[in-house]
């Protein structure tokens, strides 16, 4: 959530920034600004009201020991009278604070300098690639692989629960523990500490890592409890430190967690629906920074690197893209794409964001740091996949296959009991 601070006193900065990601904030701006000048002018009056009381208060007093009764009585009950108008006062002021709140979360994080203009996906910037296009003699959309060596049940997943709910079998299954463990083997010895957080998180978790408002429609709701069904590890992992000051020696916090993910986004795609290209529940290894705000940029090219190595050693075809502002989340200043070439599909899927979400998190969740000072600042939060696990299958299974069997990259060998091919 951006600060009143920010949009009062660079009004026109905020709404140039926010153009960048084609969101028009001026009318919003004047609601935040006309919220704020009505709340300032209730709490003076409110003010002004207590202390109109205490003057009474005092007056009873002073009045009754000179044994003026009939003066007392009448202060009495102005003090009545000013007790309720407090009272009308503090619900007003109650609603305005509301409003003000309801219309500030409308506001989506401002764009950092490097974030470059566009509307689609079309207008990313590519970055880099990396690793080798594969050539195949033969080229089938891996849940055909899937099906061919029983390793995926899509069919079995419609059963039991409904589309975008796949069964892993046997070496699939094996192939998905392989990779977990790959990926936290790989974060924990870059110094992230592993948790293992719930999989439901109340509403204060998932409004302050900004999934509510913006993405109520995308979440799976348990009614009866209100909680959220987590559509990433991000939201109960970075809550960690809602309502926290931290200390400048706490920095540099990073964590990670493998969770399934669950989103009810899957089945309005089309095509891009098929085998594991989009799901409504999968498997993802998240990465989590919060820094320093000075230091938030240089972990930010940390988390790109650390994601880059993962894919490199998976020895997969990948680009890293930079996105655009209108191909960025609500809450992000800047994002990182990965995506890996699918050599059956011959397209690319993305498996990894990496963003920095600069003070946007902290603010609402209200996570802040004691400076040299001693006065509490806002701390910077980061966070990536590291990876999905989706696509990364899809795209291991399509371009290691040959017309027998399907190659294990030599980095999982070991994690998957020595196998160097699926079919063995």
């Amino acid at each position: 959530m951006l600060t009143l601070k920010t949009i009062r006193e660079q009004t026109a900065f905020v709404i140039e920034r926010l153009a960048v990601k084609n969101f028009d904030a001026a009318a919003i701006i004047a609601l935040v600004i006309q919220f704020d000048d009505e709340r300032k002018a209730l709490q003076t009056q409110l003010d002004n009201n207590f202390a109109e009381q205490n003057n009474t208060a005092k007056q009873i007093g002073q009045l009754m020991q000179q044994g003026k009764k009939e003066e007392a009585e009448v202060s009495k009950q102005k003090t009545a009278a000013l007790k309720e108008q407090s009272k009308a006062m503090e619900q007003q002021l109650a609603d305005t604070e509301k409003k003000l709140n309801d219309t500030l979360v409308l506001l989506p994080n401002l764009p950092c300098d490097l974030v470059p203009k566009g509307r689609t996906p079309e207008d990313n910037t590519i970055v880099c690639k990396g690793g080798k296009m594969p050539v195949l003699q033969q080229a089938f959309p891996h849940w055909e692989l899937a099906k061919k060596y029983d390793l995926i049940d899509f069919d079995l997943g419609v059963k039991l629960t409904g589309a975008g709910f796949p069964v892993y079998k046997g070496v699939g299954a094996k192939l998905q523990r392989a990779l977990i463990t790959y990926f936290l083997d790989s974060n924990t010895a870059a110094g992230y500490l592993e948790v293992q957080p719930p999989l439901m998180v109340n509403e204060a978790s998932a409004f302050a890592t900004g999934q509510l408002p913006d993405k109520e429609g995308q979440m799976y709701h348990v009614g009866i409890d209100n909680f959220y069904l987590i559509p990433t590890a991000e939201v109960p992992v970075t809550n960690i430190y809602r309502d926290v000051i931290l200390n400048p020696s706490d920095f540099p916090i990073k964590l990670t967690a493998y969770t399934p993910c669950f989103r009810r986004e899957a089945g309005s795609y089309g095509k891009d629906v098929r085998g594991l290209n989009r799901l409504h529940q999968f498997d993802k290894v998240e990465i989590v920074q919060i820094r320093l705000p000075e230091d938030s940029y240089i972990a930010l090219d940390e988390m790109v690197a650390h994601v880059e190595g993962l894919i490199k050693r998976l020895e997969l075809p990948y680009r890293i893209l930079r996105l655009c502002g209108g191909d960025m989340s609500f809450a992000s200043a800047l994002t990182y794409d990965f995506e890996v070439y699918s050599a059956a599909q011959e397209r690319w899927l993305e498996v990894s964001s990496v963003s920095n979400f600069e003070s946007f998190q902290s603010n609402r969740m209200k996570l802040r740091y004691r400076d040299d000072n001693k006065k509490t600042q806002l701390a910077h939060t980061l966070n990536g996949s590291a990876l999905a696990l989706p696509r990364i299958v899809a795209a291991l299974l399509e371009n290691n296959q040959t017309a027998a069997n399907i190659a294990i990259p030599k980095m999982l060998q070991s994690y998957m009991g020595g196998k160097v091919m699926i079919n063995e």
